[in-house]
């Protein structure tokens, strides 16, 4: 699976960040990767501003995994600010998350979340887990065309 479109990997944790670029290195997921590390850094990334303020907004995630206990703006606040820009509000958003909370999944699907995933705790089951992800939202989904300005 390759495409030139990064993956938006929003991830606090070292040691799942970590995990996640191993498991997409075994599934041969070879698209990039730019890791945001809390949710300020993820909308800075998206909408050119901060450290990123000379990014090509016109290149945007082929698809953002999003954690939702993030420092600084959680991760539903982010989906929030995602879902409410014109230029991000199609992109495909997957929660990749330790949450079990019902409410946590309720708010996300709410917010727009495209599909909610709980990290397996064991390895083997997250490089399984992660390869599926891979295979549906970088080969088999049709995303939409990001909108063109007025």
């Amino acid at each position: 699976m390759s495409s030139d479109r990064p993956i938006l990997l929003v991830e606090d944790n070292p040691d799942d960040e970590a995990l996640t670029l191993r498991a997409f290195a075994k599934n041969r997921i070879a698209n990039p990767v730019v890791v945001a590390r809390d949710g300020v850094e993820a909308i800075e990334y998206l909408f050119g501003t901060g450290r990123h303020a000379s990014r090509d907004l016109t290149q945007m995630p082929a698809v953002i995994l999003l954690d939702l206990k993030l420092p600084r703006i959680d991760g539903l606040e982010v989906l929030r600010r995602i879902r409410a820009d014109l230029r991000t509000a199609l992109l495909p958003v997957v929660v990749l998350t330790t949450s079990r909370e019902q409410q946590d999944i309720q708010d996300a699907y709410r917010l727009g979340a495209n599909s909610y995933i709980r990290k397996p705790v064991d390895f083997e089951r997250f490089i399984h887990t992660v390869g599926q992800l891979g295979m549906y939202w970088l080969s088999l989904n049709e995303p939409a065309d990001p909108p063109v300005a007025p």
